[in-house]
């Protein structure tokens, strides 16, 4: 919601401003500068990343008007960790065999859709429980490899940011460009349109600079900013899994592994311990 507001902040205060100084609507709808910039940008970001790079950006800039890193989301992650690891202490590690390979057909996974429609993050968990029952691995060896895994992830995920920055930045030399064109095709008509067209034509070739500078600082900047939290919320997530693996690893009982991975979680939306305490009783 805020960022619906925000939107709508930066529309109704740069119309607003623009209309009560007496300015036209009219004059800013200039289709052919649209194209240039943003055709640029496009052709720009195309150029400099990868081809899933557009895709990803494009899937999580829709969703950046909600956030799913939310309370029940970690609390969800959370129970669903502390019942795969109560089941393999109670039963063996070789007990969550199946749920491992599978758990989009696992009892245990079933019961947390969040979490399973996120791929990525169950791969993850999986991963690592199969490594943890298929071997005598010391925890600091397993956090070791967390570490690892946790740097490359951090790489990826904040690349979509990066993405859109470098593209934030480069937009107000392309809204130059579109003026710099406009401004030609107005000296071209020198002497052949009256001074009235001549004016309507500058205006235009201005409204380049101003879609281009307000492009970048009013949307594209705050977009690179929502995917650089949404990277960092979604690696937090990563590092509690992480914490409360390598707790379990080292011997601690379920309940107290969970308590590591609640620890490690941002203070925004982390549960209090009797909230985890209260949803694990009632899984």
């Amino acid at each position: 919601m805020a960022k619906i507001i925000g939107i709508i902040v930066v529309f109704a205060s740069v119309l607003g401003g623009y209309i009560l100084s007496h300015g036209k609507i009219a004059a800013l709808i200039q289709p052919f500068e649209v194209m240039i910039i943003g055709g640029a940008a496009l052709g720009a970001f195309l150029q400099a990343n990868p081809g899933s790079t557009f895709m990803s950006v494009f899937k999580k800039a829709l969703k950046m008007f909600g956030n799913r890193f939310t309370h029940a989301f970690y609390l969800e992650v959370l129970s669903m960790l502390y019942e795969i690891l109560n089941k393999s202490r109670r039963e063996g590690m070789m007990a969550i065999e199946a749920d491992v390979e599978d758990p989009a057909a696992s009892a245990i996974f079933s019961k947390y859709p969040g979490l399973l429609k996120d791929a990525g993050m169950t791969a993850f968990v999986c991963d690592y429980l199969r490594i943890m029952s298929s071997g005598n691995m010391a925890p600091h060896e397993l956090e070791g490899l967390f570490d690892m895994e946790l740097s490359s992830l951090k790489e990826e995920l904040e690349h979509n940011s990066h993405a859109v920055t470098r593209i934030a930045d480069g937009l107000p030399g392309f809204g130059i460009v579109a003026a710099v064109l406009g401004i030609v095709v107005t000296m071209a008509l020198l002497g052949q349109v009256e001074q009235s067209a001549l004016g309507q034509h500058v205006g235009a070739a201005l409204v380049g600079t101003f879609l281009g500078i307000l492009a970048a600082y009013g949307f594209f900047g705050p977009l690179a900013t929502c995917l650089e939290h949404d990277a960092k919320e979604e690696l937090n997530v990563y590092e509690a899994i992480k914490a409360s693996l390598v707790a379990s690893a080292s011997g601690m009982p379920p309940s107290l592994a969970v308590e590591f991975g609640r620890k490690v979680l941002f203070p925004a939306h982390r549960p209090s311990f009797s909230e985890l305490e209260q949803a694990i009783r009632g899984r």
